[in-house]
């Protein structure tokens, strides 16, 4: 299982929400690329890294910081937020990401999408799949639609997606517990999927829970910047 460290940008600065709310943010560095060069030197190999405020304004903002953090180290960058057209994937990509997550887009705009996957192919975009009681959430998780979250996930996994992050929007920054039997379900019903948990992860046993049930990767915030989980145990991990 991949570990996938996340950071998430506001005006620069590493900072984690609490279940998607601007209002509940914590600021951890004012330099996220120091703290991406100490997850590589850990010998973690991914980084999942979200513009917050690209997310809101519907287009890139932290250029700076995905230029630097791929300029800087060897990390496989996959970026989210904000990349809501044909000019900004390919800004992203130009910056140095490696891979682009779609979420809201894909809702909203499932032609761009699904263009995007035929021009670069799905082993470059991710598809974020946000869910509250199994309903697909946008627009940073205020937005609910009736969308079911498998049926959703299936129709794109045929149109050529091969990754997925998911959330459970209910145990998002709230260090409970990932959503272990919605994970499962999910490669249940499409067991070609390349699964990445996110949201919940407390503890070394959660890791290790998610690994024995089949997910590809898990997405760690909050329980590292919080010490639940240390660099020394996300790095050991990576070596099991």
């Amino acid at each position: 299982m991949e570990i996938i460290p996340a950071i998430d940008i506001i005006d620069g600065k590493c900072v984690r929400l609490t279940q998607g709310d601007y209002n509940q943010k914590k600021e951890y560095s004012s330099d996220p690329t120091e703290v991406a060069k100490r997850f590589e030197d850990a010998g973690i190999k991914r980084l999942h890294l979200v513009d917050l405020d690209g997310a809101k304004a519907k287009r890139i903002i932290n250029t700076e910081v995905l230029e630097g953090i791929c300029k800087a180290t060897n990390l496989h960058v996959d970026f989210g937020g904000g990349v809501q057209s044909d000019e900004g994937i390919a800004l992203a990509f130009n910056l140095g990401a490696k891979q682009v997550t779609g979420g809201s887009i894909a809702v909203k705009n499932p032609a761009l999408f699904s263009g995007w996957l035929t021009s670069y192919g799905g082993e470059k975009l991710i598809l974020g799949a946000d869910a509250k009681d199994k309903k697909i959430a946008i627009s940073g998780w205020e937005e609910t639609t009736e969308m079911d979250l498998i049926d959703f996930i299936k129709d794109y996994h045929s149109k050529g997606v091969q990754y997925v992050i998911c959330t459970d929007v209910a145990k998002d920054g709230l260090l409970q517990g990932p959503s272990l039997e919605l994970y499962k379900e999910i490669m249940q019903e499409i067991p070609e999927i390349k699964l990445i948990a996110s949201g919940g992860v407390a503890s070394v046993s959660d890791l290790d829970e998610l690994n024995e049930a089949g997910v590809y990767g898990t997405i760690v915030g909050k329980a590292f910047y919080e010490g639940k989980i240390s660099l020394e145990e996300l790095s050991s991990f990576t070596q099991k």
